[in-house]
C-alpha cells in the first residue's frame, strides 16, 4: 500500500488517536489548505468532525495522505489519476480479503462435514 522510499525525509507518526490539521500537516509534509482540497478529491480522506467542524485525522488517514502525496509529488500521478489506483488498490484489498474468507469458511465446512461422516 504504501512504498518505504516515498515517505524518508518524513517525521515518524507518533503513537496518539487522533491528528489535528496542524500535526498532519507538519507529519506529511503538505499545507493545511491542500488537505483539505484532497478531502473533496478523495473520498477515502474523511477525517472526523467535532465541534466548531475542527478536523482531527487518525493513523489510517494520514497513511493515506501520505499515500497521496507519494502518487502526486513523487510519482507525477495527476489527481484523477491517483484516486483511480487508490480506487484500484482498494478494489484489489477487498477482493484478497474476500478470498481469504472464502478459503477460511472452505476449511471450517470441511472440518463439520468430517466430524458429520463419522
Amino acid at each position: 500500500m504504501l512504498e518505504p522510499g516515498n515517505n524518508d525525509q518524513l517525521p515518524p507518526i507518533p503513537g496518539k488517536r487522533y491528528f489535528t490539521i496542524g500535526e498532519v500537516s507538519d507529519l506529511c509534509g503538505v499545507k493545511p489548505h491542500v488537505l483539505r482540497y484532497w478531502e473533496q478529491e478523495f473520498p477515502q480522506l474523511k477525517p472526523v468532525k467535532r465541534r466548531g467542524n475542527r478536523r482531527y485525522y487518525q493513523r489510517q488517514d494520514v497513511l493515506i495522505i501520505r499515500q497521496i502525496r507519494g502518487l502526486l509529488y513523487e510519482q507525477g500521478f495527476t489527481i484523477g489519476g491517483a484516486r483511480q489506483r487508490l480506487t484500484g488498490e482498494e478494489a484489489r484489498e477487498d477482493v484478497n480479503q474476500s478470498q481469504q474468507i472464502v478459503k477460511q469458511i472452505r476449511v471450517e465446512l470441511e472440518e463439520i462435514l468430517k466430524i458429520l461422516r463419522r
